[in-house]
């Protein structure tokens, strides 16, 4: 805008022009997130290898990186190893080889499905590819018979190669996009990403490979390409019986996730939840020091080559730690996203040296396709099998933990304190003790309308917005907003208490009303990013509620509707000696519901969350659910805090 304009806009609108200026200059909310997102990457990534810095300190570090790597995917504690119940179909034969169409259970009714190539007449035991697929589309033929020369080629020099589908794109089809494109964000609630799944088919894929009769169990390697790279990088990192690993073209960094949003170019079987907010590189470090190549290809958009770059120092800094500089390599070939003669060539070599540990040099072939309807484990659709979870293994394959709660108040203090030290850590770690004030002062002589703003953390802002004032009043209620919420309307639904509001304050955490960034779904950038860093915007609003709360000269009324109510709670929680009564209009039974944080379903739910206000903080429910059972675990932690009293269901 040029000073003319300024000028003309200035006296149009009777405003002073500097005042204008300084309008321009405010970032806007996609600004502001931005930067938090970019501030937040740079602080993680600098926390390389969690901070060791000898081979010792990583050793020593290792196994429970390892556990809390599995607690990123949803498995710890692992799912029960129980009968894969495998079964063979057919067996096809062509050019020496021999392909079986195979099927197994990694849980019951979780049913993978797979082509095993081998030599047909070949005898004793040979060295093991697991083959893990990328986003290849085949429909009912499964993204197996994608890469079906992959393990051509591995059979024919020598080695048992199982190529398995993947959840979504396999013959029994489940979801990868459940946060990218369909809303699915209770899935961070509950704690499942389809990463989980896919480094669990995995890892139950090798527990198949290393019964046969013709697998030598201690030459198992695994590679695979895009979504298979990632995977690559979850069964590495997570099975101990992995001895060679090629991930090709399936993992960048946080600065290329977040920063520079690659996270768009991806589903979710791409990420783990970061929840002990690691460099990400450290993932893969877990496998150090066995064989590893890091193989990508030099003009692919979603694996950029400045993100390689820095994995590959990292991941050399790790050998170098260990002792091993030699065994780690990077491979990069000219070209975009896909496989080029001289990177597979790059990929076979690497096994042929490492795995079968020969001095052959070995070529790139070329096998003409069968037609993928020859390699289907179910023919026909009446095959595909009837007791089949794969469509919502979302729903069942990560346990909701059972709550055990206490009947006394002296059980009730202890578990109250850890849970909240939990929650302190898992969701909240980025809040400073005591919680710092974010004032949203408002005086007598501020009109309904009125606005203010409060820095709360990494340039972000609440919003407080004035809604009603009566002079005679003797208290402040804060009013928690959802996302596009009617503030006016939620006041009109605000039962008569004792006194009367001073104030009524309506309250925008970040991403709600005037702090909203702009959402597209897809790819829903921020709130898939944030998960990446450890973090929701649930949990933000969180923090910055709690922040609100702190700012009060004097104990205050908290209120919100569904999700938001939740919130107001958690942020009473956090700043207890600030609230006397929480009010929740329509409250949700679960966090599949709202508010979302990451994994917490598989500690705790809205119901136990509300029981932890006793018996200080009053609660009251009201409107849809009030009286639903789910509740009444609140109605009992309050009486076993002492305070069956402070508790009303409306």
């Amino acid at each position: 805008m040029t000073r003319r304009d300024l000028l003309q806009l200035s006296a149009a609108l009777a405003v002073p022009a500097d005042a204008l200026t300084a309008l321009a200059q405010e970032p806007t909310p996609d600004e502001r997130i931005q930067s938090y997102l970019a501030a937040r990457v740079a602080e993680i990534s600098r926390n390389v290898l969690d901070g060791a810095t000898t081979g010792d300190e990583w050793r020593a570090k290792r196994p429970q990186l390892r556990r809390r790597f599995l607690d990123m995917l949803g498995l710890d504690p692992l799912p029960p190893r129980t009968d894969l119940k495998a079964t063979v179909t057919a067996t096809r034969e062509r050019d020496g080889v021999a392909i079986e169409l195979l099927h197994f259970q990694s849980k019951p009714g979780l049913y993978v499905t797979g082509n095993l190539y081998r030599g047909a007449t070949a005898t004793g035991r040979r060295p093991a590819i697991l083959y893990v697929c990328g986003h290849s589309g085949r429909g009912r033929d499964g993204n197996k018979t994608a890469f079906q020369d992959h393990g051509m080629w591995f059979a024919k020099n020598g080695y048992v190669c199982l190529v398995v589908d993947t959840l979504q794109l396999g013959e029994a089809a489940g979801k990868h996009h459940g946060t990218y494109n369909l809303d699915r964000f209770w899935w961070h609630a509950r704690g499942y990403t389809p990463a989980g799944v896919e480094c669990w088919n995995g890892m139950r894929a090798i527990d198949y490979l290393v019964t046969r009769a013709d697998v030598d169990a201690e030459k198992i390697g695994v590679t695979g390409i895009s979504g298979g790279g990632a995977t690559t990088v979850w069964v590495a990192a997570a099975d101990e019986r992995v001895q060679v690993a090629v991930p090709v073209s399936g993992m960048s960094d946080l600065e290329s996730y977040v920063t520079n949003k690659v996270v768009n170019g991806h589903c979710d079987c791409m990420f783990a939840y970061n929840l002990f907010r690691w460099e990400w590189t450290t993932i893969l470090a877990l496998f150090a020091p066995k064989p590893l190549l890091f193989a990508n290809s030099d003009t692919d958009p979603i694996f950029p080559m400045d993100g390689n770059r820095r994995i590959v120092a990292r991941l050399r800094k790790c050998y170098d730690l260990l002792g091993a500089p030699r065994t780690v390599d990077e491979y990069v070939s000219r070209g975009g996203h896909d496989y080029r003669p001289d990177l597979r060539q790059a990929v076979y070599q690497f096994f042929e040296t490492h795995l079968k540990r020969t001095n052959r040099q070995v070529t790139d072939e070329v096998f003409a396709p069968l037609p993928g309807a020859q390699l289907r484990v179910f023919p026909a659709d009446a095959d595909l099998p009837r007791d089949a979870i794969n469509h919502r293994a979302d729903e069942v394959f990560v346990p909701e933990a059972p709550v055990t709660t206490p009947e006394n108040p002296g059980a009730f203090r202890a578990w109250k304190a850890a849970v909240l030290k939990f929650a302190r850590d898992r969701w909240f770690a980025q809040l400073p003790t005591p919680v710092p004030p974010a004032r949203l002062a408002f005086g007598a002589a501020d009109a309904p309308g009125t606005r203010r703003e409060a820095a709360t953390e990494g340039g972000l802002v609440v919003s407080g917005l004035l809604l009603a004032t009566d002079a005679g009043g003797t208290r402040t209620t804060l009013a928690v907003l959802n996302p596009d919420e009617d503030a006016v309307a939620l006041t009109r639904r605000l039962p008569p208490g004792p006194g009367s509001d001073r104030h009524v304050i309506g309250i925008y955490p970040r991403g709600t009303g005037p702090t909203a960034w702009t959402r597209r779904n897809p790819p829903n950038t921020v709130e898939r990013s944030l998960a990446l860093l450890g973090d929701t915007a649930d949990a933000g609003r969180v923090r910055d509620v709690a922040m609100a709360l702190a700012g009060q000269p004097a104990k205050v009324r908290l209120v919100g509707r569904g999700p938001a109510g939740v919130i107001a709670a958690y942020a009473a929680l956090l700043v207890p000696d600030k609230v006397d009564e929480v009010l929740i209009l329509d409250p949700p039974t679960s966090h599949r519901d709202g508010p979302h944080l990451l994994g917490v379903q598989r500690l705790i739910d809205v119901p136990e969350i509300l029981g932890l206000l006793a018996p200080d903080v009053a609660l009251t429910l009201t409107g849809e659910h009030a009286r639903d059972r789910a509740f009444d675990q609140t109605a009992a932690l309050y009486a076993a805090a002492g305070a069956a009293g402070k508790l009303s269901r409306r």
